[in-house]
């Protein structure tokens, strides 16, 4: 049976897959910067005797061809950035690149589809079609990198009938993973806004216009785009993490600087919100004798999980995995830029289980600590590799 097959190869392979997640997480590169880490992947294609060709800079897209005959393509994804976090010290495989960390996991989403590709290499003969490999750098970082392969044509010659990318999910056990259907992940904008009045004496204000009160009115009222115009069936998220104002005790400063971000899941929504925003932010500060510039710079759209694919993997993962081990996701407004290739074709984005409380690892993403169970690795190459051939009919 394909499945006993698979998952024979998926132990075969499992100590290799660990071994180049180690590695790539010793030597993390930041978005695209990943000239060592394409190269390494490069090596790793040569090895299993698979052509590739170099695309976006560091990114690398490969193609496995099935010995019997049928043309369907299939897609894989996987990003190979890494974050500025100091990793924690103390870890045999811990990054040597000081202030540089494979903090998302990344390491993991490039080292299981080099295992995956080692899988689908050495069972050629029992597929038809092709599946196209695709390490992609740059998704921490705009306009993600997602974006600049696909104006560079990784859809295309020969254009996948679909694609399917994973991504760590600390919350979830190591053995699991989580699938969802249609909208999943949130557009991501960032905000940058300056409001401008005259500093001066905390102790005569009237003699100032005051950047920091006329602030905390921009802020204050901007909340209502969220809670008063925003349809309350759309998820809607309005943050701001950065505020700026240089002054002291006794001293009004004369701006203030921020940087925000906005999230939601309608394009048509989040077009209206920008104007919302830039106009109430600039009319509250004029009104108070202020200015304000407030750039939006748009980021990655919304990720939407076409339902054929996406069900019919959630299908085959039961199969793998068993009922148990497959679990529904929440909508979740984090944003990702693997959206770019799920508005372009059919897509399925789903989740890795990589936690272990009783193991102790249970850091979140995009922290100094996170780490993962490793025998969450053996999971990921399996399932994908069972996942792509049934996609593809074998």
């Amino acid at each position: 049976m394909l499945k006993d097959k698979i998952q024979q190869l998926a132990e075969v392979f499992f100590e290799e897959t660990v071994s180049i997640r180690r590695h790539l997480h010793k030597f993390p590169e930041l978005s695209f910067e990943e000239y060592q880490t394409a190269a390494f992947v490069k090596q790793k294609l040569d090895d299993l005797g698979i052509p590739y060709e170099s695309m976006a800079g560091t990114g690398v897209v490969a193609l496995i061809h099935g010995d019997k005959p049928t043309g369907k393509v299939l897609a894989l994804r996987a990003d190979m950035d890494a974050l500025p976090i100091q990793e924690v010290e103390g870890r045999s495989y811990g990054s040597q690149n000081s202030g540089v960390m494979h903090a998302c996991g990344h390491d993991v989403h490039t080292s299981s589809l080099l295992g995956v590709a080692a899988i689908l290499q050495s069972l050629k003969a029992d597929f038809g079609g092709t599946v196209k490999l695709i390490f992609q750098p740059g998704e921490e970082r705009l306009p993600g990198g997602a974006s600049l392969m696909i104006k560079e044509g990784v859809l295309q010659n020969p254009t996948p009938v679909g694609i399917i990318g994973q991504h760590v999910m600390p919350p979830i056990d190591a053995g699991k993973v989580g699938f969802r259907a249609g909208k999943y992940m949130a557009s991501c904008d960032e905000l940058f806004m300056t409001v401008t009045g005259r500093g001066g004496h905390g102790a005569h204000p009237h003699q100032n216009i005051d950047p920091i009160a006329i602030t905390a009115q921009i802020i204050t009222a901007l909340q209502q785009i969220v809670s008063r115009n925003a349809d309350p069936r759309t998820p809607t998220v309005l943050s701001w993490g950065k505020i700026v104002g240089n002054g002291a005790t006794n001293v009004i400063p004369d701006s203030v600087y921020l940087e925000g971000t906005f999230r939601t899941f309608d394009e048509r929504w989040r077009a209206d919100a920008h104007e919302r925003m830039v106009k109430m932010a600039v009319g509250i500060a004029e009104s108070m004798g202020a200015t304000c510039d407030f750039e939006v710079r748009k980021g990655y759209p919304f990720l939407i999980n076409e339902a054929q694919i996406t069900e019919s993997s959630r299908a085959y993962a039961v199969e793998y995995l068993g009922a148990d081990n497959v679990v529904e996701l929440d909508v979740w407004p984090a944003a990702e830029d693997f959206s770019y290739y799920s508005q372009e074709i059919n897509a399925c984005f789903y989740r890795l289980g990589t936690g272990n409380k009783a193991a102790g690892i249970t850091s979140a993403v995009h922290t100094p600590t996170f780490d993962i169970d490793e025998k969450a690795l053996k999971t990921s190459i399996g399932l994908m590799a069972y996942m792509t051939l049934k996609q593809l009919g074998a």
